[in-house]
């Protein structure tokens, strides 16, 4: 098995196209047509993390955040990240980051975090706006169901847990075929005209090049005639943050108190706790606290992250809603690697992974 095919399958379940803006996820170092032999999964990749996938025969490290965070022009040792890469390469080691894409992905982090609080009914908080297309193509009746099942092969139809998700009409299709055409169907230069489905799906943006490819591989028709709509809609498959629910209302105080041991927080902070009883949870690992608004549009008694600003503090009251912050570190090491390691497993289950166990919280408490 190729490396990139252990990658493949991260992406299938958390598409680099999922990434925030100011991000780079995806392969920072090392060749991908390698032998997968092993995997370290972990959050950050130190040098320490090098040695420890060395130590245990990996020649793959998947971390939460990247490596390459930042752009650089030289490679010449000066700090961790740079000697990092040189010790990869030295060693012939991959090293590959899922960070926001996993965060926004449909059962990534973030859902992990939900059901390690034993969160109901979860769905994400923000989803992504702006990310959906409508593909409507028209194809001839005895032909419909095989185009209908190449785009949906290619991830079209997929509406919150439904797949192959489509609608069609049928119809009168006409065409003239030109003198260097040659036609599926009907005479050149003779006015045809042909009983046709039009097929309406929808599908991520992303999925563009791949679903078109398909469609035209399947059709019949020597021009495909087919539209795309981009679409107002949320996206309900990606974004940021979970909301859901307890199964029965906890008592504030207690709730924040086991979150703190949860998470392993040496210090949780919060907001004035303005509810005596809490049940619709908001949760979003990390660098949160952007969404105070959406939480508390949701009717969220709470919202848990990772890190927020002070004024975060006073927003958060003014809308009625409760903010802790378990620390940055602590709300992502487990949840990413448990979501890392989930992915692997179902498709790979023999493969040899490991959770790293040098992982360490640069933040430190007095």
């Amino acid at each position: 098995m190729k490396i990139k095919e252990i990658i493949r399958e991260i992406e299938r379940r958390a598409p680099v196209a999922l990434q925030e803006g100011f991000d780079n996820c995806g392969v920072q170092v090392g060749d991908v047509d390698a032998e997968a032999i092993g995997a370290l999964i972990c959050l950050d990749v130190s040098e320490a993390v090098v040695d420890e996938a060395l130590a245990h025969g990996c020649n793959l490290i998947i971390s939460h955040h990247p490596l390459a965070f930042k752009p650089f022009k030289s490679l010449t040792g000066r700090n961790d990240t740079e000697r990092c890469m040189m010790k990869a390469c030295r060693h012939e080691l991959v090293i590959y980051a899922a960070h926001t894409n996993l965060d926004n992905a449909l059962g990534g982090l973030n859902f992990v975090l939900a059901r390690r609080i034993g969160l109901q009914s979860v769905r994400i908080l923000s989803p992504k706006e702006g990310a959906l297309l409508k593909l409507a193509v028209f194809v001839p009746n005895a032909h419909a169901e095989a185009v209908r099942k190449a785009i949906f092969e290619a991830g079209a139809g997929q509406i919150g847990m439904y797949d192959s998700c489509s609608f069609a009409v049928g119809g009168e299709g006409s065409f003239r075929a030109g003198e260097d055409c040659r036609p599926f169907c009907g005479e050149v230069g003779l006015l045809h005209k042909e009983p046709e489905m039009r097929i309406e799906t929808i599908m991520p943006a992303y999925l563009k090049p791949s679903v078109v490819r398909a469609l035209l591989n399947a059709h019949p028709y020597e021009e495909p005639a087919f539209d795309l709509y981009p679409l107002a809609n949320s996206w309900a498959g990606a974004g940021s943050g979970i909301i859901g629910e307890l199964p029965k209302e906890e008592d504030a105080r207690e709730f924040l108190l086991r979150i703190k041991g949860l998470f392993g927080s040496e210090s949780l902070k919060h907001s004035a706790i303005l509810k005596p009883m809490l049940k619709r949870i908001a949760v979003c690992g990390g660098s949160g606290s952007f969404l105070i608004p959406e939480a508390a549009s949701a009717g969220a008694d709470i919202l848990i992250t990772g890190e927020a600003k002070y004024n975060d503090y006073y927003d958060a009251s003014d809308r009625g809603l409760l903010l802790a912050v378990a620390g940055h570190y602590e709300t992502e090491w487990g949840a990413a690697t448990e979501a890392l390691s989930e992915i692997i497993s179902k498709k790979f289950p023999t493969f040899a992974q490991h959770i790293s166990n040098v992982n360490f919280n640069p933040i430190k408490y007095l």
